[in-house]
C-alpha cells in the first residue's frame, strides 16, 4: 500500500496543528510530522497571554491579523473544550503596567490610550496610593501606572494539545519523524522523505518554527527564520496569588490558575542553544524584585528555555513558497505565535482549500523574501 496523505504539516506545534485542525474542518485529512512530540518546543511554553493590541508590529502591519486570531482565539475555546475535554484555560485578563520615575511613561499613556479607544477593552490610569491598593505588594518606590482590561491568556501547551486532539479526532495523523528532505517534480512537491520511506502527498506545508531554514535548500526558497531565546521563570510567591498581570522596571509577571507565578522573559541571539543559563535567571529575578520586593522570598519551582522563530522584519510569513504550486509556509511569528496560531492555521488552509484566505496576511507573503539580498 502506498504510503500517501492529501496534506503533509511538518511541525507540531501551535502553527502547524492549528493548519491541521482549519484543514480537518473544510473536510482535509492530513499528516503532522513531529519529531521531538506535540507541543514540544516554543509553543509548550509560552506565557500564554493574548495580546492583540500592543507588541512588534502593533500598531502596524500586524494589527489587524493580530485582533482577527484574537477573535478566532474566542470562538475556539468552547469548541476546543467540547472535542477534546482538554481545558486549556483560556480566560480574560487584566494588565497593570507601573512606571518607577516621575515623568509621565509613554508607555503608560499610550497602553491607556489603545486599550480606551478599542472596543472590548478598558484602561484606567492609577497614581502610587492607587496601585498600593490594587496589589499591596507592589514596590512602594513606583510613581504611576495603569491597569488595562480586555487581554486574553491560556495555556499554551494544553491549547497545542487541545487543536491537534480535535484534528485527530477529525481524521488527522499524528505521526513522529525527521524529515530528511523532500521529492519534487515540475513545480511540486511530491512526497516528503522520512527515515527510509516516503510520505507522499498531494500539498506540503513547514510549519518548522525557528528550524525553518532547514528546508530552505529542499524547498529552493528563502526562509530567513532564525531563533530568539527566551527563558522564563515558573515560582511560588508567598501570600497568596497575584490578581493581574504586571509589568515595569524590567520585570514581567503572570500569575497562573494553578498560583504560580511565571517570571521573564530574556531575548537572546544563541543560535540553538536550549539550556537554561545562571544570568538569564539572574536578570529576570532582578526585574521581578523590582516590581515586586515579595519575589525575593518566592521559590524556584521550574526554569525553562524556548527558541521563538524571528524573521529580519519579525513578521510571519505565511502562504505559499516562491517557485512551488503545492508547499506553503507557516512560521517566524516570533512571541506572538501563540496568539497568532489560529489566523495562520486558517489563513493556510483556506488558501489550500480555496486558493485564497479572507484574514489579513497578504502582507506576510513568502515572496517578499525573495533572496537573502532583499
Amino acid at each position: 500500500m502506498t504510503d500517501t496523505s492529501e496534506v503533509v504539516i511538518v511541525g507540531g506545534g501551535a502553527a502547524g496543528c492549528s493548519v491541521a485542525y482549519y484543514l480537518a474542518l473544510a473536510g482535509v485529512k492530513s499528516t503532522i510530522i513531529e519529531k521531538e512530540g506535540i507541543g514540544s518546543q516554543a509553543s509548550g511554553y509560552s506565557a500564554g497571554g493574548l495580546n492583540p493590541l500592543q507588541g512588534t508590529g502593533i500598531p502596524g502591519p500586524l494589527s489587524d491579523v493580530a485582533m482577527e486570531s484574537y477573535l478566532l482565539h474566542q470562538d475556539l475555546f468552547p469548541k476546543l473544550m467540547e472535542a477534546t475535554g482538554v481545558n486549556y484555560q483560556w480566560r480574560i485578563t487584566s494588565l497593570v503596567k507601573v512606571a518607577f520615575d516621575d515623568e509621565d511613561p509613554p508607555e503608560i499613556q499610550e497602553t491607556f490610550d489603545t486599550f480606551t479607544s478599542t472596543d472590548g477593552f478598558e484602561a484606567d490610569m492609577l497614581d502610587r496610593e492607587q496601585l498600593l491598593d490594587l496589589e499591596p505588594r507592589i514596590s512602594s518606590e513606583v510613581s504611576q501606572g495603569v491597569v488595562a482590561r480586555g487581554n486574553a491568556s491560556l495555556d499554551s501547551y494544553k491549547y497545542t494539545l487541545a487543536l491537534a486532539q480535535a484534528a485527530e479526532k477529525m481524521g488527522v495523523s499524528v505521526q513522529s519523524g525527521t524529515v530528511q528532505g523532500l521529492e519534487r517534480t515540475n513545480g511540486r512537491v511530491t512526497g516528503v522523505l522520512l527515515e527510509g520511506r516516503v510520505l507522499h502527498c498531494d500539498q506540503l506545508v513547514m510549519a518548522t518554527g525557528p528550524w525553518s531554514r532547514i528546508a530552505e535548500p529542499w524547498l529552493g526558497a528563502y526562509v530567513p527564520v532564525d531563533p530568539l531565546k527566551g527563558e522564563i521563570l515558573r515560582m511560588e510567591l508567598p501570600g497568596g496569588p497575584l490578581g493581574h498581570d504586571m509589568s515595569g522596571g524590567g520585570g514581567s509577571l503572570y500569575p497562573k490558575p494553578d498560583g504560580l507565578v511565571w517570571c521573564g522573559t530574556t531575548e537572546d541571539w544563541r543560535g540553538y542553544d536550549r539550556s537554561t543559563t545562571e544570568s538569564a535567571r539572574q536578570r529576570i529575578l532582578n526585574g521581578a524584585v523590582k516590581l515586586i520586593p515579595d519575589m525575593a522570598k518566592a521559590q524556584l519551582v521550574l526554569h525553562t528555555a524556548c527558541l521563538r522563530p524571528v524573521t529580519p522584519d519579525w513578521l510571519p510569513i505565511i502562504g505559499r513558497a516562491p517557485g512551488l504550486d503545492n508547499a506553503f509556509l507557516a512560521t517566524g511569528a516570533g512571541k506572538k505565535g501563540i496568539l497568532l496560531s489560529p489566523a495562520i492555521g486558517k489563513a493556510v488552509a483556506d488558501q489550500i482549500t480555496k486558493g485564497e484566505t479572507q484574514l489579513s496576511v497578504a502582507e506576510f507573503d513568502p515572496a517578499r523574501f525573495a533572496s537573502p539580498t532583499d
